[in-house]
């Protein structure tokens, strides 16, 4: 997306919303957007109305932006994503993200449904993401550079920001949460991993797999965001138990998921504001 039509959906937003922006946002991914219908004294925008916005079509994606607060703090909360193998271009994908940048947000919070590639980490449980693998093909940085988003080579050593994520983890030791650490990995999909991918991975070095989030901190980076992510293991991936994986099995596990991550987004907004 051009920086001209990333302003022009902010400025629709600055319209439509008329009071302060807050500073830190968060992406709910599949199965994990129960926790928008916390958000209180929310402006409620849908994806479809948004200038140039992509509009999810995968279930559990519903599609929305909430301005408002959780438990007193400002947040906004981007219900739902599109995804590369939707269609969607990878400038598309991170369109999101540029127009939170483009509203002054500060923080970013990804969250993700992935399968778990460590047997420690079943499904239900919680990962932070310590760093990642682009295994998608993909860059929303390819093409030409506009310098108003960020730097022609940008540099992601700390694409997960270690002080965001060590907070994250205080939170979670506080609620009793067990919080895992990780790597994740992304491809393109929309096909679920073969045995021999999976061993691949680990190989590689990857402790969960899904197919979203990394363009988003790569362009959240180039703008200068700061960025923290957890992931909810809703399966262990193919070859690890024998079992076929399903989108239903991800949408079921994301909501059992989805109760401890409520808590632990909650009190990391309270001990970052």
């Amino acid at each position: 997306m051009s920086y001209d039509e990333v302003t022009a959906c902010a400025d629709y937003v600055r319209a439509k919303h008329g009071g302060p922006i807050p500073e830190t946002a968060m992406v709910l991914g599949s199965g994990l957007n129960s926790l928008a219908d916390s958000v209180q004294d929310a402006t409620v925008l849908s994806y479809g109305d948004l200038p140039h916005f992509p509009k999810p079509t995968v279930e559990g994606h519903s599609g929305r932006m909430l301005i408002g607060t959780l438990d007193g703090n400002p947040v906004i909360c981007m219900q739902g994503r599109a995804h590369a193998y939707e269609g969607h271009a990878p400038d598309k994908l991170v369109h999101g993200v540029r127009l939170l940048w483009a509203l002054g947000v500060k923080t970013l919070i990804l969250t993700n449904a992935a399968g778990s590639l460590k047997e420690q980490a079943g499904p239900g449980s919680l990962m932070a993401i310590t760093d990642h693998i682009n295994l998608s093909g993909i860059s929303p940085l390819a093409g030409p550079n506009d310098d108003r988003f960020g730097p022609r080579f940008p540099d992601v050593t700390n694409a997960w920001d270690p002080e965001l994520t060590d907070i994250l983890r205080r939170a979670a030791n506080a609620l009793h949460i067990d919080l895992h650490d990780g790597v994740y990995l992304m491809t393109k999909g929309p096909n679920f991993e073969t045995p021999a991918e999976i061993h691949a991975f680990r190989t590689l070095g990857a402790d969960a797999v899904g197919m979203s989030t990394v363009p988003e901190c790569l362009a959240a980076r180039h703008c200068g965001l700061r960025v923290v992510g957890i992931s909810s293991i809703t399966n262990f991936a193919a070859g690890m138990t024998g079992n076929a994986l399903s989108h239903e099995e991800t949408i079921e596990y994301g909501a059992l998921a989805s109760v401890n991550l409520e808590k632990l987004l909650r009190r990391f907004l309270t001990r970052i504001s």
